[in-house]
């Protein structure tokens, strides 16, 4: 079984892989951590690099602490929620773990598009993590 994973580069995108740990080792399951990009003209050679060193920093991280896992990076202009979902289709994901945002008042009111879509369309359960508070 694998725990899929999306992940951005940000603090909330660490908590979400930080959950996803916890499940993939709680449940013995392989990880895979997806960075999608819709790439375009708003995707430069430094986003480029700084996935790839993201990715590589990963990569260091989950051999060193005995993790199964794969990372995949997209760019290939799709939405980052379609190739989430495609992807824990394919693998018939026990779980697929996202990170929220924290919102304002006016904010909570109406929940991300992109994780409004996984929460309703993904076919298997969503973990959504927030990152701590100040992070």
């Amino acid at each position: 079984m694998t725990v899929i994973v999306g992940f951005v580069p940000t603090a909330v995108g660490r908590a979400a892989l930080d959950a996803a740990k916890i499940e993939a080792r709680r449940r013995g399951d392989r990880l895979v951590i997806v960075s999608s990009f819709k790439g375009g003209d708003t995707f430069t050679r430094e986003d480029d690099r700084d996935a790839g060193n993201e990715a590589e920093a990963i990569r260091r991280e989950l051999t060193k602490e005995g993790y199964d896992f794969e990372i995949v990076t997209l760019v290939r202009g799709q939405e980052p929620t379609d190739d989430l979902l495609d992807i824990a289709d394919r693998h018939e994901a026990p779980l697929l773990v996202i990170g929220l945002r924290r919102r304002s008042a006016i904010g909570k009111l109406v929940l991300g598009s992109n994780a409004q879509r996984i929460l309703l369309e993904a076919d298997c359960p969503v973990l959504s993590v927030k990152a701590p508070r100040g992070s």
